[in-house]
């Protein structure tokens, strides 16, 4: 990558992309035009490594594969024997799977506190604004955006907006928008928006599982740029983010091979769950992810606005097409295999969901493929250990296992105080042993979360939200829900991909949107 010393880089001028032809300017590319070769046959191999090459190659890290029968044993034990203490119901029954979830309560209470502790920190390093001096834009690496979207008609015209008011030299920047074959209507709202002469539309051909990931793979053939960029179909990143993304390859070095910018929520006061969702990405990009790049663990990706060096990114096998949650599983792998993810101080807007149909579908698939990535991951233990080493390790089962246990087992405990209430005449348990880890779950659990949501919200002006905090345990038994139907889901269709529909909630005019604060390169981070 390139290095920057004083004013000028150490390298020579990085390659520059050629401009199609004014007739390929904004059209949509057949599936499998490429000149030179029969489009039927280009098709068909593309399509084929897009979807099978990470299983081909390393089927230990494809959600493809079936479970490995150990892990078909731990899991009829666990449920067993928990279902069994629950049954049972008295003292021994209930220490025991008391102790079991208050474990990982503990873990992920300990996360909350390393994150609010790190939020809480002074201002951190400020970025030499030198880096945005146009004089040295030819030495910029090439970048590769890459926006899947589908039956996304409705913001369309926003989203090219968005992606036009990019800051980065159009010579050296891509824009590829996504769209699978059966979905013509999104194609024609594309190319009546006017994209620039460095926009085009690539089409994924018919075929399964038919997800977001396998439509990256197919496109990332297609991308010539040496750093990729992933958004979604309702983004609006600052105007700086490829720059600061550039910026942080050049500092990390050859082991960076990913990062991640922070989500933000533009439609906050729409609906009860959009506030609380915005509560929820408050404390996870300005406190957990911060404190787990600090803390040297594994990064489970957000779903956009991540930023890879391509190289690194084909090495790594991609994006896994059978894992609905493809982000978090190659944060996780990149890691396995030696690589970085860090943050950078850049945002993106985001559209919350706002109707419950839409948030539980939304929730299901993340816990549904954050349960494929556990699984994926924990095939062979100890292979995981080496790889990871014990610190990360144990970082991995706070972030991805202690974080599933809590959301299974959270409304069991309303229904162990409801039961204590209906036969004892009182809240919690009157075994002394059973009471302290009752006391102790609700106090860390609750005001951990309270206190890094309030943190997190007030230092991103989210004052008028904070009162919201209140209605926390409502929207965690909303969660548990969706977890429970994430399990139900991964049983009856494991790879299925439960589309959300963006551009419902209200949207801020587009002056509100387009009208970013001054570049964050000229400011401190924080």
């Amino acid at each position: 990558m390139h290095a920057m010393s004083g004013t000028r880089f150490k390298t020579p001028p990085a390659r520059t992309f050629r401009v199609p032809s004014r007739a390929k300017r904004g059209g949509v590319t057949p599936p499998g035009h490429v000149v030179g070769l029969p489009p039927f046959h280009r098709d068909i191999g593309q399509l084929d490594r897009a979807v099978n090459d990470l299983r081909r190659r390393a089927p230990d890290f494809s959600a493809a594969s079936p479970l490995l029968l150990w892990q078909q044993l731990v899991l009829l034990v666990a449920v067993s024997g928990l279902t069994a203490g629950l049954i049972l119901l008295d003292d021994f029954g209930l220490v025991l799977w008391s102790l079991t979830i208050a474990v990982p309560f503990l873990m992920i209470s300990v996360l909350r506190l390393a994150a609010l502790w790190r939020a809480m920190r002074g201002p951190r390093e400020t970025v030499d604004p030198r880096w945005l001096d146009r004089r040295y834009d030819n030495r910029l690496p090439t970048f590769s955006v890459l926006v899947p979207l589908y039956r996304e008609v409705a913001v369309v015209p926003a989203l090219v907006t968005a992606m036009g008011r990019l800051d980065y030299p159009s010579d050296r920047l891509e824009i590829l928008f996504i769209t699978e074959a059966d979905d013509a209507v999104t194609q024609r709202a594309l190319l009546q928006a006017g994209l620039g002469a460095n926009m085009r539309v690539v089409t994924v051909p018919q075929g399964q599982p038919k997800t977001k990931p396998r439509a990256l793979n197919y496109a990332l053939q297609e991308a010539r740029g040496s750093l990729v960029a992933v958004f979604d179909a309702e983004d609006r990143p600052d105007p700086d983010q490829l720059r600061l993304a550039a910026l942080a390859f050049v500092r990390g070095g050859p082991r960076l091979a990913c990062v991640q910018a922070r989500l933000v929520v533009f439609n906050p006061d729409d609906s009860f769950l959009s506030r609380q969702f915005t509560l929820e990405y408050a404390a996870l990009f300005g406190g957990l992810l911060p404190a787990l790049d600090y803390l040297r663990l594994p990064i489970p990706l957000g779903g956009t606005s991540n930023h890879f060096r391509r190289d690194v990114l084909l090495k790594c096998g991609g994006w896994d097409p059978f894992n609905v949650t493809e982000d978090a599983d190659l944060g996780i792998r990149l890691s396995r295999l030696g690589y970085e993810v860090s943050i950078i101080d850049s945002e993106t807007m985001e559209e919350a969901t706002v109707t419950w149909r839409a948030w539980l579908g939304q929730r299901t698939r993340w816990i549904k493929g954050w349960i494929q990535t556990y699984l994926v991951h924990m095939r062979r233990p100890i292979r995981l250990w080496r790889d990871l080493g014990p610190w990360r390790f144990f970082g991995f089962q706070v972030t991805i296992s202690a974080m599933l246990i809590s959301m299974l087992a959270h409304p069991w405990f309303y229904v162990l105080v409801g039961t204590e209430i209906v036969l004892r005449g009182r809240p919690l348990p009157d075994n002394e042993l059973l009471f302290w880890i009752f006391g102790a779950n609700l106090i860390a659990g609750y005001g951990s979360a309270a206190l890094l949501i309030l943190v997190t919200s007030v230092s991103a002006g989210g004052w008028g939200r904070v009162f919201s905090v209140a209605f926390l345990p409502i929207y965690w038994l909303a969660i548990s829900l969706a977890a429970y139907r994430a399990i139900l889901d991964l049983i009856m269709r494991p790879f299925f991909w439960e589309k959300t529909t963006h551009g419902v909630g209200v949207r801020r005019n587009s002056s509100q949107v387009g009208a970013r604060r001054q570049p964050r390169a000229l400011r401190q981070r924080g």
